[in-house]
């Protein structure tokens, strides 16, 4: 990073987060004209301020704003933290015990239990194999090249960090980028077809990427419970969809020139020995049991710790493998839990559903307008950080609206509810792809060199616009939860 940057981030945007959180912090409770906030409530809506604000201007690692956060909510909000600071009397505290499980929360062990996936899946060339046979059929009209890497792109990042699923596929696709004619525009349309399909992609699971997860999370604690399958069964359709309309727009806007593309994906040097059957027969097994989780009983946050289980026991997962998790993603969702956590314990969720009239509200402006904020946001920070921010507001908004005194109730209700509006909104998350820096699998498509940003502007905008009205009319008429 630049010394000019550093010099803004230290200089310019540390202080001012620093001065707005400490003015929330610090100002008189009559100051928010909420007559029943209390003194831990403001702390709680000062730190949701001072979250929102690190994250946005990236001072320093998301995660580690994650770790402050509940650091902080520990020794201020919680029955446990600062002495003279946690007085009951200036409101309700939150058991600690509750905030620290944020690092342990069953949707944590989901992730982890789909890291554990990939990194044995890369191990043992499962993903190489996989790529080999899936993109086989597609032969090699350029057309029909490009629909196979959009799916096959899409179908690990269902199942894979879209990150790791984008720079895996660009090793695939370097030596045809290469070798195309540097006037071909069909270069663009395949370098693009990287981040969109696996920015789409993740939308299709619970462990797809992490704003999925935080919707599921929230979802069940407003009494939603969403089974792997019940998230499978209806994004996946949406996603084909979404990529169809992505070949479609890839070939107007870049269209090709070469008649033939030859993919040379390496076959898997590793022999096949006990522990590639045994990564094999986990692999599928718990997809199995992750998609037919109402038919088991077997809750698809407990299926996650299976693979862990398994692979450590054979010793297939090495101390050394635990070391490529991504526990930065982990700490990331955490935090965004520790701050649910903080909103519900302290009762500040059910004092702004009284102080502000979610109920008379239009049900469709104010899912527009949550949607349109949440692709705003995430164009700019990590999806995970928007997702962590808003949707614990969200959860709070959707318990007002779906008050059966409410008088948006039955409207609220008719467009699919909570269910509805926590999935829309994850959606948004990953449907933001209009820059560079939106998402990893964007950053890895600009740096071929190949991509401008206004061809990744163009794109993202149109894809956007679509995913959003799509997305909406999925989730509330054509296929609600």
């Amino acid at each position: 990073m630049s010394e000019s940057k550093l010099n803004l981030k230290y200089c310019v945007f540390l202080p001012l987060v620093l001065a707005i959180t400490i003015f929330l912090w610090a100002v008189p409770v009559s100051f928010y004209g909420i007559e029943a906030l209390t003194v831990v409530q403001q702390r709680v809506i000062a730190l949701f301020a001072f979250a929102a604000l690190m994250w946005i201007f990236e001072i320093i690692p998301n995660w580690t704003t994650s770790l402050l956060v509940i650091v902080i909510s520990l020794l201020t909000v919680s029955d446990k933290g600062i002495g003279f600071f946690c007085d009951p009397q200036y409101g309700q505290l939150v058991g600690f015990k509750s905030i620290m499980a944020s690092f342990a929360d069953p949707v944590v062990m989901l992730f982890m239990g789909g890291f554990v996936l990939a990194i044995m899946a890369e191990k043992y060339g499962l993903d190489v194999t996989l790529a080999r046979f899936l993109l086989a059929p597609f032969g090699t009209n350029p057309k029909m090249v490009l629909l196979g890497f959009l799916l096959v792109i899409a179908i690990f990042s269902m199942f894979m960090s879209n990150t790791a699923t984008a720079a895996m596929m660009l090793a695939f696709l370097a030596p045809v980028l290469s070798a195309l004619p540097s006037d071909d525009k069909g270069k663009i349309g395949l370098a693009l077809s990287i981040p969109v399909a696996a920015n789409l992609g993740g939308i299709g699971t619970p462990i797809g990427t992490p704003p999925n997860a935080t919707a599921v999370k929230f979802l069940a604690e407003a009494g939603v419970d969403v089974s792997f399958g019940d998230w499978a069964i209806r994004m996946i359709p949406f996603v084909v969809i979404m990529l169809l309309v992505a070949w479609v727009l890839l070939q107007l806007f870049f269209p090709f020139k070469a008649k033939e593309i030859r993919l040379e994906i390496p076959k898997n040097q590793r022999k096949t020995d006990w522990k590639t059957i045994v990564v094999w027969i986990t692999f599928i097994g718990t997809i199995l049991l992750w998609a037919t989780e109402k038919l088991t009983g077997i809750n698809s946050n407990v299926v996650a710790l299976i693979p862990l289980g398994v692979l450590t026991a054979l010793g297939i997962f090495t101390k050394e493998d635990i070391k490529e998790i991504n526990w930065s993603v982990l700490w990331l969702v955490a935090g965004g839990f520790a701050l649910g956590t903080c909103l519900q314990g302290t009762g500040l969720a059910k004092v702004l559903i009284g102080a502000i009239p979610f109920g008379t509200m239009s049900v469709i402006l104010v899912l527009v307008v949550a949607g349109l904020v949440c692709y705003f946001l995430s164009n700019f920070i990590s999806n995970s950080a928007t997702a962590a921010l808003l949707i614990p507001i969200l959860i709070v908004v959707a318990e007002g609206m779906a008050d059966p005194a409410a008088a948006n109730n039955a409207q609220f209700v008719s467009l699919g509810g909570t269910q509805a509006m926590i999935s829309f909104i994850a959606v948004c998350a990953s449907i933001a792809m209009l820059f560079p820096i939106s998402t990893p699998p964007n950053a890895i498509a600009s740096s071929t060199g190949l991509v401008a940003t206004k061809d990744m502007a163009k794109v993202g905008i149109v894809i956007g616009s679509i995913g959003f009205i799509l997305g909406y009319f999925w989730l509330t008429k054509i296929f609600p939860f």
